[in-house]
């Protein structure tokens, strides 16, 4: 138990936060009446607290606090991997067994990890040093429930061509494209993608040159040998 603490306690410092959609909190009541009793009572309250959070987060957001802001994304993505099952039954045995949650809870829950999520990422484009490794996970665990999702396609791509991947940057920026096609941030990003393509092509067109160039040097040289000792 004591590990399982400690465990969430490192979740808590490293998770972030991210905005979302407001209206989650005014159709939570709707959506949380599905379970009945105490462990009920006990998931609304926690899905509440988060949806709570990510309101709060968004808020922050909005005023340009973007610290703040991600404290909160953070701790509603904590109390939300207490209900996941994804994580739950990876740790069976170690934790209270926590109650099964209806179809509509369980679409709450994801909705609201994936507005953090998303939030999160839009946050640390915000600072003065960025993260983009960090923006490219969170986008990613974006995308990885909502697949068409503009806003994570197009930070994907962003923080893939900041990491140096331009042909991944082009896959998710064409995507985002489809979605937003007049987009103009997506439209200069894709041409940013396609210019450090070309400047890629011509440097590895130069080093295969060179590189042939190496070799027919060396042939010409071990021909020349060959030659003076013929004669």
């Amino acid at each position: 138990f004591c590990v399982v603490n400690s465990y969430f306690g490192y979740v808590w410092q490293v998770l972030g936060p991210t905005a979302g959609d407001d209206g989650a909190e005014a159709r939570a009541s709707s959506c949380l009446g599905a379970t009945g009793g105490s462990s009920g009572s006990r998931l609304e309250s926690q899905l509440q607290e988060a949806i709570r959070l990510k309101t709060e987060g968004n808020a922050f957001y909005r005023e340009k606090n973007v610290r703040t802001a991600i404290g909160c994304y953070h701790r509603a993505l904590l109390v939300l991997r207490g209900l996941d099952s994804e994580v739950t039954s990876a740790l069976q045995g170690f934790v209270p067994r926590v109650p099964k949650l209806s179809q509509a809870q369980e679409d709450l829950l994801r909705s609201t990890q994936v507005d953090c999520y998303n939030n999160l990422a839009a946050c640390l484009l915000q600072r003065e040093l960025v993260d983009y490794g960090r923006v490219l996970e969170y986008s990613l665990k974006v995308l990885q429930w909502r697949s068409g999702d503009i806003k994570a396609l197009y930070r994907a791509g962003v923080a893939s061509l900041e990491l140096g991947d331009a042909q991944t940057a082009r896959h998710y920026l064409t995507q985002a494209s489809r979605g937003k096609p007049n987009d103009p941030d997506v439209k200069k990003q894709l041409q940013r993608v396609e210019e450090r393509l070309s400047q890629d092509y011509q440097k590895e067109k130069a080093l295969y040159k060179g590189m042939f160039s190496k070799q027919k040097q060396s042939e010409e040289q071990l021909a020349e040998e060959k030659t003076q000792k013929l004669v």
